[in-house]
């Protein structure tokens, strides 16, 4: 961890570690047992701080920056956007602002033809919900255990962990298990079994929620935070079928899985292609699509859903919704990685690089119960027991954090899992490095364990 050092109060990080502990109120924490790292600046999957410590960025933030720090594209076009126009309302129409709607529409599903834009994820879920009830006229929305859709009033409640509980005043939410074959809550040993048996449990839950009474399955087409759950062969299709025969919305969350992140454009894409693949209503999106560098996200809409609101007026807004610094950057993002092949190398790294070498750390460490995930979406799961599965407590994750750090590497975990989640820039050399790493404190923990 960076702490200010004492010996020299006004330097620069000194300084910004002293303002933040004095001043910074942050997120799901506990404010006075904080010791937040100082973090200057940084480059492709590099940052450092003042002092120049540099570490290797395998948290992208949170999972977010996936085009990289400080690509220079992208920083030219806030710029350049920035010295033409700054800021115009939402009614307005403005060059950029089109031209990010269409670069976004010119990668979702045919059919899907508009982007309403947000200020990030959790208002992308919050509108998205908002429009399968008014196309549907009903309340329910069933989503997962096993899920974030974030902080704000249904997206917290629609969530499935520990953040939804102190937080649960929207209405009209229902939650199911999704399938996770590593700790199947379905009995199953296989990945087709898991699919069937999680399908048979989600149709059990809509019959008994009243399916003319249920609006939308809002489903992480990859859950993230929960564990980087890879859909077995089969869910997402079956999923899109229940939808259809009872007249369902299916919301598919993008948030932190698209734009990159799979190797994929958007994640359903790479999902149960042999089987027609699966095209959602509504694709709430974020992060990945302009790598975070201005806050902004969006809900794709079908053209269905979107001809509801040609004589109706849509009753949702936001002061900054497609603005043009967002917006300009949108374009950069997608096009630089368009142009430098960034989603394909994405796809190349997990199925060459990072997926092989993690699971040579799983067949060598007994402390690793399961690694999974594609493209640069990877989770480590951790285990205190192999025979039990038995998770790792927080103690163990906050070591491994700790000896990741101290060697140069910045890391992302949740519960008791590392998640391997680089920029989508990544390159070989940076992932051996990595993979370095986590072998030499998988091994200290095996010792401890």
């Amino acid at each position: 961890m960076t702490t200010a050092p004492a010996h020299d109060p006004t330097s620069p990080d000194a300084r910004a570690y002293a303002l933040d502990r004095a001043h910074v109120f942050h997120s799901w924490s506990a404010q006075g047992a904080l010791d937040p790292m100082v973090i200057e600046s940084g480059l492709g999957c590099h940052v450092w701080d003042h002092a120049g410590t540099r570490y290797l960025d395998f948290s992208s933030q949170l999972v977010n920056v996936n085009i990289g720090h400080q690509h220079p594209a992208v920083v030219a076009a806030i710029q350049e956007q920035a010295a033409l126009l700054t800021t115009i309302s939402p009614p307005t129409a403005h060059l950029a602002r089109g031209e990010a709607a269409k670069r976004i529409t010119d990668r979702a599903p045919d059919g899907m033809n508009k982007v309403f834009f947000t200020n990030g994820g959790a208002d992308a879920i919050e509108n998205a919900i908002r429009m399968a009830r008014l196309h549907t006229g009903r309340d329910k929305v069933i989503s997962r255990y096993r899920s974030y859709h974030g902080n704000t009033g249904s997206a917290i409640v629609a969530t499935g962990d520990w953040r939804r509980v102190p937080n649960e005043f929207a209405r009209g939410h229902v939650h199911a298990f999704g399938p996770y074959l590593y700790r199947s809550e379905f009995w199953a040993t296989t990945p087709e079994e898991e699919s069937e048996r999680a399908l048979t449990h989600l149709r059990r839950v809509i019959e008994c929620e009243g399916p003319n009474g249920i609006a939308a399955v809002l489903l992480e087409t990859i859950p993230g935070t929960a564990g980087v759950l890879m859909p077995p062969p089969g869910y997402l299709a079956g999923v899109r079928a229940l939808c259809d025969v009872h007249g369902i919305v299916l919301i598919l969350d993008e948030v932190m899985a698209g734009f990159g992140r799979t190797g994929e454009w958007f994640a359903f894409d790479g999902v149960d292609t042999d089987r027609g693949g699966v095209k959602p209503d509504l694709i709430a999106f974020a992060k990945g699509v302009n790598s975070g560098y201005v806050p902004v996200g969006g809900v794709v809409i079908s053209d269905e859903i979107a001809a509801d609101f040609d004589k109706t007026v849509f009753p949702g807004g936001l002061t900054y919704s497609g603005h043009p610094l967002a917006a300009a950057s949108i374009v950069a993002a997608l096009d630089a990685m368009e142009s430098e092949g960034i989603v394909a190398n994405a796809k190349r790294i997990g199925a060459d690089v990072l997926g092989p070498g993690l699971r040579e750390l799983a067949d060598k460490h007994p402390i690793v119960g399961e690694v999974r995930g594609t493209g640069v979406f990877w989770a480590i799961e951790l285990v205190a027991d192999p025979a039990t599965r038995a998770p790792v407590g927080a103690a163990v994750i906050g070591r491994a954090k700790k000896e990741m750090l101290a060697r140069g590497l910045l890391p992302f975990a949740a519960d008791n899992r590392i998640h391997a989640v680089p920029p989508c820039v990544v390159t070989d050399d940076e992932v051996a490095q990595a993979l370095s790493i986590y072998d030499d404190v998988l091994t200290l923990l095996d010792e401890e364990l």
